[in-house]
């Protein structure tokens, strides 16, 4: 990129920046607002491809007890993921639970480790394994349960100099409107913009998540990003001048689970 270049790109990223936050907060807030935080418990595993069999009769034996808390409200969802594009050092297949507070799913996991379903042989093969503890005030969802759906995960990195209320922004004005318009017309059946509620990692990192109906509502997704770019022209720049892209990276999963 040349310097002239360079400073026209800057310049229009600047630009597209003042014109989201300068937007007055009526306008902001008119067709998206925060909802009530919604907690999600992820146990993620690496997992040897000889015991992959293995790992869907583990998500089995912990169905009794979801189902449980299901029904009582303790949790609104939970489920379970298979990585469908596999990397040396990621993981292999994770599952999950959400509730609309914390206790709600330490309560889940006091019950599965006196269970006993958290030690299994399975889970004790497992070559590596992380928990994390997620936080959105940005989502949407279709209640009932669904099977091998297509789970896409797209992880972001703020910058340094970005606002402090640089994933408010971006959601409101960006990713909630689409991801709305996705879910209206059944092409997503669940979608979540996610930030660490434990820092298990460094702070200024957040996910976009979408839970496709099929196979082919993921091309359907990416064809309405690519409508919505051009229909947004300042939308990209004013994402970019606020995200690390070199940091940036993608998920894709397929799940099968149940919402409330």
């Amino acid at each position: 990129m040349t310097r002239n270049s360079c400073s026209i790109f800057m310049g229009l990223c600047a630009l597209a920046l003042s014109s989201l936050c300068s937007l007055p907060v009526n306008a902001q807030n008119s067709e998206v607002k925060e909802k009530p935080p919604l907690y999600t418990y992820v146990a993620n595993w690496q997992i040897p491809r000889a015991q992959w069999a293995d790992m869907a009769k583990s998500a089995d034996a912990d169905k009794a007890i979801l189902d449980k808390e299901l029904a009582d409200g303790t949790i609104i969802g939970y489920g379970n993921d298979v990585n469908l594009v596999h990397q040396p050092e990621g993981y292999t297949h994770d599952d999950w639970w959400s509730s609309m507070s914390m206790a709600g799913l330490l309560n889940v996991l006091d019950q599965q480790y006196s269970s006993g379903n958290s030690a299994t042989p399975v889970l004790q093969a497992a070559t590596k394994h992380a928990d994390e503890i997620l936080i959105s005030r940005y989502y949407n969802k279709r209640s009932g349960s669904y099977k091998n759906a297509t789970l896409q995960v797209a992880f972001y990195k703020l910058k340094d100099d970005a606002p402090d209320d640089a994933v408010d922004i971006l959601s409101k004005n960006l990713i909630v409107p689409l991801m709305e318009k996705l879910f209206a017309d059944g092409t997503i059946v669940e979608y979540e913009v996610d930030t660490q509620a434990v820092h298990t990692n460094p702070p200024g990192g957040f996910a976009i998540v979408w839970l496709a109906a099929n196979n082919a509502s993921v091309d359907k997704v990416e064809a309405a990003l690519r409508e919505d770019m051009k229909a947004k022209p300042l939308g990209g720049p004013a994402f970019l001048s606020m995200i690390d892209f070199s940091k940036h990276r993608d998920e894709l999963w397929q799940g099968s689970g149940v919402y409330k």
